[in-house]
């Protein structure tokens, strides 16, 4: 029997997925072999935790996708241990799966092939998902209660960032001794001599009577860097162009500047994704906890920036006008926007992603400057900058269907031939699994001879086996990258462009984020520039797909099997965002 082999290893607790892998191999091996199996795949999980659904976890949504693949080169699937793979009911939501395909799953603890009839197997399994999530679940427990421990009663920093103002410095020899042995040490705050007196500024500037934004433009004014700006690493997605509102309030909030540690400000939840499909399982979500729950050291653990008086004045005085820190949820839009993500803000300095928002029930993108920004960088920059979806929506169809108009289809057909008869990167894949087969039949041939010449029968027959096991892995893959890689032909791409009148009808009804996924593909960009009442278009296609229904349904690209098309195969395009639907501009614009 062939077999694939399954194998989890959480990255949480620093274990080593190379020693992790190689145990739960060694005991899949150790229960297969006797009844004549071999491992022929391998799926694995590392870094994923075992409460997230199979569907949810990359190896193991590749695995099930497998299942349904009748030339998968595998009749079985074999688990070192059974806590690592399934959680809380997983089992009985994936098992029923490979009973479906006719693939069995063997693990150590039944020895053998689990019987779908046996309900002495059934309890089993569920018996090891059960203590997987007490496991995990004790796990949790004991860390959070050793963490609460050291920050109250030692005062120990926990790990993370240090606050804005603070920096890390050497605290001694870890208290643990294989940690200290591996040359592990403790860490403490203490007052960054730059940031530092900016923090004191912003609390005593609060308590004087200034509000979060007159302090934020001051700041910006004087020219001080923000967080981000003066530490990018700390916050490499953020522009770091000003101080923002936020950054002032989250200072003002944060107790650690009153030198004494504290934990447990923000806790994680795991809310349900979907409440009418719990087999979904669950995420993770950051919320606020409340002042009640925080864990404060006894003693002060740090020098401290303001005394605790100067800290407990501000939180009357933010209470006291409404600022009091509130659980922030996330925003989920009922609405699609066609072109998120891809519209840019083309005021100059600027260049920022433009936001989708709805107005009286219509869409539109909106670039949002906050002042302290534009005063930080000497812009002259509108507070608000807006574009009406509607206005861009049908002169950028029009452009995209001019590709297959006739007077561009012969010229997009060359074009799109010309860049499918590149298949360098195409059969890069194919000529490695082409090169490991012939590696295994040169391999075979010499075992074959060694047995003739009276080498070991047992000896030889493992060396075949594990051979044989490696050539029918590979003979998979060339046959799974042969079916994935086609080139197209001239006549392949006409018959596709061909009938350019469905292919636009098919995009005007599409679904907003389905465009928005078909756009992506297509590497299409979008800068709007308000002055000039005018949008630019760029695409610059990565791949050119074959879609067996002739729809326009997007399908994810497999970079490296999909032939590459130029760009210049589109026509260049200019939008003037107020004219009529339809007008597209010269190729001056």
């Amino acid at each position: 029997m062939y077999f694939a082999f399954f194998w989890r290893v959480s990255t949480e607790d620093n274990q080593d997925p190379t020693a992790s892998r190689n145990w739960q191999y060694t005991r899949a091996r150790s229960l297969i072999e006797p009844h004549g199996g071999s491992i022929v795949a391998e799926y694995s999980d590392v870094g994923h935790s075992r409460s997230v659904p199979w569907q949810r976890r990359p190896g193991s949504k590749a695995l099930l996708d497998a299942l349904a693949d009748p030339n998968r080169g595998f009749d079985a699937v074999v688990i070192g241990e059974p806590q690592r793979a399934f959680y809380g009911n997983q089992f009985g939501n994936t098992f029923p799966l490979f009973v479906h395909y006719g693939v069995q799953l063997w693990v150590p603890e039944v020895g053998g092939p689990i019987d779908p009839t046996s309900e002495a197997h059934d309890l089993v399994m569920s018996v090891f998902a059960g203590m997987s999530k007490g496991e995990r679940n004790r796990i949790k427990l004991r860390v959070r209660t050793a963490m609460a421990a050291q920050a109250e009663l030692e005062g120990r920093f926990l790990g993370g960032r240090p606050p804005y103002g603070y920096r890390l410095v050497d605290a001694g020899p870890h208290p643990n001794p294989a940690k200290a042995a591996e040359g592990r040490r403790l860490q403490r705050l203490a007052p960054d001599p730059i940031t530092a007196p900016v923090v004191e500024r912003i609390f005593a500037e609060y308590v004087s009577g200034l509000g979060i934004y007159a302090i934020a433009e001051g700041l910006a004014r004087d020219g001080i860097p923000s967080p981000s700006a003066y530490d990018p690493r700390r916050n490499p997605h953020r522009c770091g162009t000003g101080w923002a509102k936020s950054a002032v309030r989250a200072i003002l909030l944060n107790p650690r500047y009153t030198g004494y540690q504290v934990w447990n400000r923000q806790r994680k939840d795991e809310v349900l994704i979907d409440v009418t499909d719990v087999a979904l399982g669950h995420e993770t979500k950051l919320r606020w906890n409340t002042t009640e729950d925080w864990i404060w050291s006894e003693r002060p653990a740090h020098e401290p920036l303001i005394s605790r008086e100067t800290f407990e004045l501000t939180q009357e005085l933010m209470r006291a006008q409404g600022k009091r820190p509130h659980q922030r949820k996330p925003h989920r839009s009922r609405h699609g926007y066609q072109f998120k993500g891809l519209l840019l803000c083309g005021i100059d300095g600027c260049g920022r992603r433009m936001q989708g928002q709805r107005n009286h029930d219509e869409s539109y993108y909106r670039c949002r400057f906050p002042q302290q920004y534009a005063l930080a960088q000497g812009l002259e920059h509108p507070r608000n900058v807006y574009l009406r979806e509607r206005e861009l929506v049908d002169p950028l169809e029009h452009w995209l269907g001019r590709v297959f108009d006739p007077d561009y289809l012969e010229d997009t057909v060359r074009r799109l031939a010309a860049a499918a008869g590149d298949t360098t990167t195409t059969a890069a894949p194919v000529a490695a699994a082409q090169a490991r087969i012939q590696r295994c039949e040169a391999r075979l041939a010499q075992y074959r001879a060694a047995l003739d010449a009276g080498a070991d029968p047992v000896l030889v027959a493992e060396w075949i086996a594990e051979v044989e096991a490696e050539r029918t892995a590979a003979t998979a893959e060339l046959k799974a990258h042969k079916q994935r890689t086609r080139q197209l032909t001239a006549d392949d791409i006409r018959h596709l462009v061909h009938n350019s009148t469905k292919a636009r009808r098919a995009l005007r009804r599409a679904k907003p984020e389905d465009k928005n996924e078909l756009y992506r593909q297509l590497g299409l960009r979008l800068v709007y520039q308000p002055e000039r009442h005018l949008v630019s278009a760029e695409v610059n296609p990565v791949g050119f797909l074959m879609c067996p229904r002739g729809d326009l349904n997007p399908h994810p690209l497999d970079r490296g099997l999909a032939p590459q098309a130029s760009a210049s195969a589109i026509p260049p395009l200019g939008l003037d965002h107020t004219a009529a639907p339809r007008r597209v501009r010269g190729k001056d614009s």
